[in-house]
């Protein structure tokens, strides 16, 4: 048998170098004549393996006076089990590191190694068995079985997956899939366990440890008509119904076929909205899907749930066979019926479970369909058309799709759906990042509609309570225009939401300044916060009545108010204020949860912050 060195030298010759891993900085330690190799039986192929993939191979370890000292193989005293590693990502012997990348598949060899290339290597990673002569020169016999590039599907190769066939699609299944598959299981010495592979596909749901752990994680990197071995090692081998009892297994190895999967989607995170697919569409998820604001058709059956699935309303019976139209992102369906539209592919028929504060509850409701009702619609996506591109318009039409969008958004606005008009309004302001008026009266044009988006866009944020938010967006526009009466008129309502009552003082005395038109408005508005100042001073003096009356040392009790809340809340108030263009949108005057307004305490006592810190009262700023 020819026997020869083991070629060592590393070519690090790149012009920019990337830093070494760990396995090349070991390699960089081999020295000539520690490692040497001789071909017992060569192997087939044209290459061996390399980093990334899986080696499967047999060890047998003797002393040079050929004294066995440990072996993989049944016939010298192992148990018949090959070894399972992963080049690049597992643990290996350094003279086995070097050595195997140099053999192909079937190949025999034995490598003559020096300690210093086995166990007794300096800060081996390994740690030796007992009794094992780790400062001999010892000869290690390698049977190469097979390599394969591997998928790691666990840092610690606990679970490695073979790909056989490659699937079709990228999509794989995940928590709540149900899934389908071709299933066999067998011991790493190739002894069957199980087989499920006659009759119907093995049928589970995704997450509901219906299948061993490791197995479930390996099914989860597959894609339709995959087919795969998945190994995995005992720590994720757990009991279910697929194999109720685990018995004392190092490894098993499961042959996969995944067969379908459906998509089962959980769009709330609780449970209580499911959108299960029942007919695949046409396309890739989610690239197909109607995302974006979109014209949808769709037939639906809608039925009540615990009214044995009473059917209230079915486009194909109901509306002469003519399928439902509606824009997405205006509030024209059930929020859980869009919610789901919009995760479907054309041709797709999706069955939809939905609480009733997702259905009609807060939607007009249907006359057949009770109050507090749980509803499941059948839903099949028909088609959609994407919105209009506004490349290539010019100025005027483009300014014409805006004021559609943004004459939408007003609606929602007064519906009372403030996210809806909100995405509207930015959807436009998104627009117009791309927007380029060719002379003055078209940027002024652009500039004024800009300006108003952003204020409706305020508007919105100061509804949902979001006052801060409220007030940097007016800041955009202050910004390029300081003297913008509805600007400031906007920041002080939020400001004057968020218990900010100077700064709002300030804005609505800056609009009777700049424009003397606006005094009306700038009167009415600081009247309304010297009413929410009064109101912040009374509940005040109220909760803390007594906090100075106590002798030193000693500090009163705080008044709850009668929710047991020592915070203070105030009333619900709104004005209404017009647009420059005559739309009217509404202004919250109300405290966001957050506001937090300032005390008359801190006009005796600026020092007092850590008592009410003390006392928990994060809703009064000290300053």
């Amino acid at each position: 048998m020819a026997v020869n060195e083991l070629d060592t030298e590393q070519d690090l010759a790149p012009s920019k170098k990337k830093p070494l891993s760990e396995d090349e900085k070991r390699k960089k330690k081999i020295v000539p004549g520690s490692l040497m190799k001789a071909v017992v039986r060569p192997g087939g192929g044209d290459s061996g393996p390399s980093d990334g993939d899986q080696v499967v191979y047999h060890s047998t370890v003797r002393t040079l006076d050929g004294v066995l000292v440990e072996s993989t193989r049944s016939d010298y005293g192992g148990n018949g089990t090959p070894i399972r590693h992963v080049l690049g990502k597992s643990k290996i012997l350094l003279g086995l590191l070097e050595g195997i990348p140099t053999m192909l598949k079937g190949e025999v060899a034995m490598f003559k190694m020096k300690p210093q290339m086995h166990y007794g290597e300096d800060d081996c990673p390994i740690s030796a068995p007992d009794s094992f002569p780790k400062e001999d020169e010892l000869h290690f016999e390698i049977e190469l079985i097979e390599f394969f590039k591997a998928k790691v599907v666990t840092d610690d190769l606990g679970v490695v997956k073979k790909v056989i066939n490659e699937g079709q699609g990228w999509e794989s299944p995940r928590e709540p899939y149900e899934v389908k598959a071709w299933i066999s299981a067998k011991t790493a010495t190739g002894k069957l366990i199980m087989s499920h592979t006659k009759g119907e596909p093995y049928f589970f749901t995704f997450g509901k440890s219906e299948v061993p752990k490791g197995l479930e994680m390996g099914i989860g990197t597959m894609t339709r008509e995959e087919k795969a071995v998945i190994y995995v090692t005992s720590q994720y081998l757990t009991q279910s119904p697929l194999m109720p009892v685990i018995e004392d297994y190092d490894e098993v190895q499961f042959e996969v076929e995944l067969v379908h999967f459906i998509q089962v989607r959980d769009m709330l995170g609780d449970g209580r909205l499911i959108k299960r697919r029942i007919r695949d569409g046409k396309g890739d998820f989610p690239m197909d899907c109607p995302l974006h604001d979109s014209l949808l058709r769709v037939h639906y059956k809608g039925t009540i749930v615990n009214e044995e699935n009473r059917v209230f309303y079915d486009t194909r019976v109901d509306n002469d066979g003519e399928p439902l139209e509606f824009c997405s992102g205006e509030g024209l369906v059930p929020e859980g019926f869009e919610m789901s539209v919009r995760l479907m592919l054309p041709g797709e028929i999706a069955l939809v479970s939905c609480p009733p504060d997702y259905a009609y509850d807060k939607f007009p409701r249907p006359a057949n369909v009770p109050d507090g009702a749980h509803i499941q619609w059948e839903i099949e996506l028909l088609g959609f058309e994407m919105p209009k591109d506004w490349t290539g318009l010019d100025f005027n039409s483009i300014m014409n799709e805006a004021e559609k969008i943004r004459n939408t958004g007003n609606r929602l606005f007064k519906e009372g759906k403030y996210e809806l008009a909100k995405a509207k309004y930015e959807k436009v302001l998104r627009e117009f990042n791309h927007v380029n008026p060719q002379d003055d009266e078209e940027g002024k044009i652009f500039a004024d509609t800009r300006n108003l988006l952003h204020l409706n866009v305020a508007a919105c944020y100061l509804k949902v309570g979001e006052c801060r938010k409220s007030i940097e967006t007016c800041n955009k526009v202050l910004e390029a225009k300081p003297a913008h009466v509805k600007g400031l008129y906007r920041r002080g309502m939020a400001y004057m939401a968020n218990g900010d009552f100077e700064e709002a003082r300030n804005d609505f005395k800056m609009m009777m300044k700049v424009d003397k038109s606006a005094e009306p408005d700038a009167t009415a508005a600081l009247s309304k916060l010297k009413q929410k100042e009064q109101e912040v001073e009374r509940k005040a003096r109220k909760q803390f009545k007594g906090l100075f009356d106590k002798k030193p040392g000693e500090i009163s009790g705080v008044k709850a108010d009668e929710d047991g809340n020592p915070s203070t809340s105030e009333n619900q108030d709104s004005e209404e204020h017009s647009d420059a263009d005559g739309t009217n949108l509404e202004d919250s005057h109300e405290a966001a949860p957050d506001a937090r307004p300032r005390s008359w305490i801190s006009l005796f006592w600026p020092t007092g912050k850590r008592i009410f810190e003390s006392l928990g009262l994060q809703r009064c700023t000290i300053l």
